[in-house]
């Protein structure tokens, strides 16, 4: 999903780390560069086996960065999150988000 230049992955540009939750509560995180689409893909089936038999999947948590390996940093620190850190993560992000759409 990168985009590659003459052999060579693109580092700078559009990254976002986000978190899904899935139909039975659990939360999976991941990266993407184009996000709308990763999680369209995610619920078609067509992505990560964690995710089979947990559809439909929900974003409930996004953060974008401007360099692939900060990305990669991000969705670590998160995936080492306990369950209670990460919902303390989706309450905040989702305050923000009220707060941006008014």
């Amino acid at each position: 999903m990168e985009k590659i230049m003459k052999g060579k992955v693109a580092r700078k540009g559009k990254y976002y780390v986000y978190m899904v939750q899935c139909r039975d509560g659990t939360y999976y995180t991941g990266y993407s560069n184009d996000l709308k689409s990763r999680i369209a893909l995610h619920n078609r089936g067509n992505s990560a086996k964690y995710l089979r038999g947990k559809l439909p999947v929900k974003l409930v948590y996004a953060k974008e960065y401007h360099y692939y390996k900060n990305a990669l940093r991000g969705e670590r620190n998160i995936k080492t999150l306990n369950r209670e850190q990460k919902k303390r993560l989706i309450r905040i992000y989702a305050s923000n988000t009220c707060e941006n759409s008014e």
